[in-house]
């Protein structure tokens, strides 16, 4: 998969990190590097093009060298803004990207296998997959076929459509089950998780 043109992954950066204090909690410093480091090192397969999603000045992500592009509607409309701004930068600047991995950037645990997964479950035949963790699903942690812009476009701008899963119940929707101590998926949202995940991470 190392370099795979098909695929591009989608660092989203838009949540608003109310509980961590504001700001760009993925920014924020954890064992030595940014958050978002951690998440690309564990997630970004070599070679694979990635890019961030985030509205505001894109000069804060200056330091990973990614394009950075804001969301292609306008509000605060979730996660499946961001999918939405994928699929579609995916179709117009990466044309032989047929799927986009997309990836929370405040989970500093993400399995190694992660993409090679996901991707096993689209080869076996499904339309999109998402993973799970101790029976709870992470329908951001996903990936999705660009061909399906055009349609989510239509349920998010149309319907007002916003959570991901009334969006996947219409289509082969698989489920990649994960395990691991600590939970591979958990995410960080408050100072609190930030020490502990700098506990574990450091010791």
């Amino acid at each position: 998969m190392t370099g795979d043109p098909s695929l591009l992954v989608l660092l989203l950066a838009g949540g608003q990190s109310r509980r961590m204090g504001g700001g760009d909690k993925n920014l924020m410093m954890l064992a030595g590097k940014p958050l978002l480091s951690h998440v690309m090192d564990r997630a970004v397969p070599d070679g694979v093009p990635a890019m961030i999603n985030a509205n505001g000045d894109p000069a804060r992500f200056s330091g990973f060298d990614l394009p950075v592009v804001a969301d292609v509607v306008e509000g605060f409309a979730g996660p499946l803004a961001g999918i939405l701004t994928g699929l579609e930068t995916a179709s117009q600047d990466y044309p032989q990207a047929s799927h986009v991995i997309s990836l929370a950037t405040d989970a500093p645990f993400l399995p190694a296998d992660l993409a090679d997964r996901l991707i096993a479950a689209i080869t076996e035949g499904a339309d999109m997959a998402q993973t799970r963790s101790q029976g709870r699903r992470h329908p951001v942690f996903a990936i999705w076929p660009v061909s399906a812009a055009a349609a989510l476009r239509a349920a998010l701008v149309d319907e007002g459509i916003r959570k991901i899963d009334d969006f996947t119940s219409r289509y082969d929707c698989a489920i990649v089950d994960f395990d691991g101590e600590p939970d591979p998926f958990t995410n960080l949202n408050t100072p609190a998780d930030l020490a502990a995940a700098e506990i574990l991470l450091v010791g």
